[in-house]
């Protein structure tokens, strides 16, 4: 099917995503078409992995669940059909409690813990629009990872529904997950050096 590039339209919506070809991954924010490509880095790859692996571990007995892209988060506005909705987002790395939220088509609402791992070609969009985009969601937690600096961004929703000044983390650091009383990512081994 046609893609984004070739229609030159604004305010695309779920109903035009899903007539997409598969074999391209593409984001919308509020209408507008985001080309996911290139592909990761392996360092990318490896530090998504070592993510993945101690969140399912620890999420292994418990009623939450983690996913990886691509794993589709739809985010409706209140009384938006699902076709009409115009925010798609295919997050590194998702947490979501609620199991009401949870489809075959992936999740529709806010998860409770959103990871991006940025890239030169993504950083504009997961510091800034995505920031936003999630807070205004209603994202508990939102972190930044970043690669080549073994740095971790950490935001957390606040009592006003709002994102406080972020926790930064490096790469000798352990993170307590907010949004659970008792697990702590370690970054050493998320940052290990191959």
């Amino acid at each position: 099917m046609s893609t984004p590039e070739k229609e030159l339209k604004k305010g695309y919506t779920y109903g035009d995503y899903l007539k997409w070809d598969e074999d391209e991954r593409w984001e919308i924010v509020e209408g507008e078409a985001y080309n996911m490509s290139p592909s990761p880095s392996r360092l990318h790859q490896a530090i998504l992995r070592e993510l993945l692996y101690q969140f399912t571990a620890y999420l292994h007995d418990k009623t939450c669940e983690v996913y990886s892209a691509p794993f589709d988060v739809r985010l409706p506005k209140e009384q938006e059909s699902e076709e009409d909705i115009d925010t798609v987002v295919q997050p590194d790395i998702v947490v979501v409690c609620d199991p009401a939220k949870l489809d075959d088509r992936g999740c529709k609402g806010a998860p409770d813990l959103v990871i991006e791992i940025v890239s030169p070609h993504t950083i504009k969009k997961d510091l800034k629009i995505k920031l936003g985009l999630y807070e205004k969601a209603g994202v508990k937690e939102y972190w930044i990872v970043y690669p080549e600096d073994g740095v971790v961004m950490v935001f957390k929703m606040g009592d006003d529904n709002k994102y406080g000044r972020p926790y930064v983390y490096g790469d000798e650091d352990s993170v307590r997950v907010g949004i659970f009383d008792d697990l702590v990512v370690d970054l050493k081994q998320v940052f290990k050096k191959e």
